[in-house]
Order: C-alpha cells, then sequence, then structure tokens
C-alpha cells in the first residue's frame, strides 16, 4: 500500500457508537463518508476491493466511510478513481459549474421522482436522441442482481416469444477477446464500462426484436443506462438480498462477496445503492417466494402485453 495514501483518523465514535463522539463528528466528513459508501455500492464493490482500487488500506477506506477519517485530496482523487467517478463528483455534484446548470438544478430541485422521469424523456426527445416505443421496438431487456433469474427466465421468455436471446455479458466477452474476469484484471472497470456500452450500442443495431439479460451492474454508467431505457422496454427482477445469495451460491459462485467476512451487508448496500436506478424500468417483477414457473407466467404475461401479443 501506498504510505502516502493515508487517511488520518480523528477522535470520534468508536464501536460501540458513543453518542457523544457522534455528535463530535465533522459534518462535511460524515456526508463525504455516505457519499463514498453510495459510490462504493452504486459500483457494487466491497469495502475490500475499493480499498485496494484506491491503494489505501482497508482500515483508512473505512474510516473515510465512516466520516472519522481526515483524507488529503490526492487520497480523495484515488478514492474518486477506483469508484469511476470525478473528484468533484465524489466531493458533492456538478451542477455548479455554469450559470446554466444552476439555472437548470433550481427547476429540478424538489421535484418529484415522476415529474423527473418526465423531464429526463422530454429532454431526450428536446435532444434528438431516440427513445419511446417506436426507437424500442420488439426489444425487451431484464435488469436487476444477480440471482434475480435474467439468464433463466430470460431463454424461457425468449424461446416462448420465438425472439433471439442475447446475454450482454457474452457480447462483451467477444468485444473485448477475453473473459470479464480478464478484462477487469488486465484492463481495469473503466474499460469494462467502455465494452459494456460497445456491446450494448451493437446488439440494438443488430436485433429490432430481442430478449436481453443485461449484468447487474449496467445501471453504474448512466450513458449505457440512458441508452438501454432509450431502446428497449425494461424488465427490473427483483428478488430480496436472501434470494439473491441463495441462488447465486446454488450457481457456486459467490463473486463479487466470495472474499468478504460480510456478504450479506455488502449485498444489501449494493442493492440499495441500485435500487433507485433498478426503478427506472417500465415493469417490476418480484420474483421472492416464486417458483421458476410461477415467475415465468408473470414475466410471460408481461412481455405479451407490451408486445400486443396474445397471451
Amino acid at each position: 500500500m501506498n504510505d502516502r495514501a493515508e487517511v488520518r483518523p480523528e477522535g470520534a465514535a468508536t464501536d460501540t457508537g458513543d453518542a457523544a463522539a457522534e455528535e463530535g463528528k465533522n459534518p462535511l466528513l460524515l456526508a463525504l463518508g455516505e457519499r463514498v459508501r453510495t459510490l462504493r455500492a452504486r459500483r457494487g464493490l466491497t469495502r475490500k476491493q475499493a480499498a485496494m482500487a484506491a491503494d489505501v488500506s482497508e482500515r483508512h477506506f473505512a474510516n473515510l466511510e465512516y466520516g472519522i477519517g481526515n483524507a488529503s485530496i490526492l487520497v480523495l482523487q484515488q478514492v474518486a478513481l477506483a469508484l469511476q467517478c470525478s473528484l468533484a463528483e465524489l466531493l458533492g455534484d456538478v451542477t455548479t459549474s455554469s450559470p446554466e446548470w444552476l439555472l437548470i438544478r433550481e427547476m429540478l430541485e424538489h421535484r418529484s421522482e415522476a415529474e423527473l422521469r418526465r423531464a429526463r424523456i422530454a429532454l431526450t426527445e428536446l435532444l434528438g436522441q431516440p427513445g419511446g416505443d417506436a426507437a424500442r421496438g420488439g426489444r425487451i431487456a431484464l435488469i436487476g442482481l444477480r440471482g434475480a433469474g435474467k439468464s433463466t427466465l430470460g431463454q424461457m421468455l425468449a424461446d416462448d416469444l420465438d425472439l433471439p436471446f442475447i446475454e450482454l455479458s457474452r457480447e462483451i466477452e467477444k468485444v473485448a477477446g477475453c473473459s470479464i474476469r480478464e478484462i477487469h484484471d488486465l484492463y481495469g472497470t473503466a474499460a469494462y464500462r467502455r465494452y459494456e456500452r460497445r456491446a450494448l450500442e451493437e446488439t440494438v443495431q443488430i436485433y429490432a426484436d430481442v430478449v436481453i439479460a443485461t449484468p447487474g451492474g449496467i445501471v453504474s454508467d448512466p450513458a449505457t443506462f440512458n441508452l438501454l431505457l432509450a431502446h428497449c422496454t425494461t424488465i427490473w427482477l427483483q428478488a430480496s438480498p436472501e434470494e439473491h445469495m441463495a441462488r447465486v451460491a446454488e450457481q457456486g459462485d459467490l463473486r463479487p462477496m466470495a472474499a468478504s467476512k460480510e456478504a450479506m451487508e455488502d449485498l444489501r448496500r449494493i442493492l440499495g445503492g441500485r435500487a433507485a436506478f433498478y426503478s427506472k424500468a417500465d415493469l417490476k417483477l418480484d420474483t421472492s417466494g416464486q417458483s421458476l414457473g410461477q415467475s415465468f407466467a408473470a414475466l410471460r404475461g408481461m412481455a405479451r402485453e407490451v408486445l400486443a401479443l396474445p397471451a
């Protein structure tokens, strides 16, 4: 670890949650820590993975997240790179960069999610970007965490509708010429996001009618997620954290939580960090407590209604 990349802990709350120490924490450091946790969860990284990527110790990274670490600007830059965001985004929002940004932000502040959704769709049309039913064609994309059933249910749905089935992770590997693990190990997460975007672009160009199973972290890149929302009818396959974990374990793979002692906590945080983005899907299907047959019947009904096909 880089000795200079150190978050210097300040005397603050202990593990016992001392109320007086908690009250004495710096509000700016608390807000920064919460933002770091949110960005880490959104990227689907454990604290250990993020600390390694930022070249700081896991203890120092934890101090930063809990608001008891006074990090240098160089450390924050390393953390921002590890979380694939700008330093400005890590410290605060970028909508202070110009008068127009400020005016737009003022108009959108305190709006409901429904109003913000309408504003986003209107901006998409205003800026000449494709969107709406015509641009989506017969493409159905399944989103959600690993273990939600995207691959299994997606293949079943494609067979039922007599449509091609595309597992986007496999297309990413074709574009990159190596496995997903090798992409991350050799080139890093930023490169993976570029390959993911290119694979999605090629898929929507080639197929007007298709069922797509997307990687769980596709919502982490706003540009790629916007592309998906514009060109596909999206369905969020939901499940409880416990069921997600159980299903992934049944597949014999606990990535990305295999090395974590707090696997369930990490999973809950990842789901919490991404839920607001998954909720932008056109439709939602909760598969918790449902058999494969029950989940497929519900998904089939949704898809056939979207495509105006007989049930």
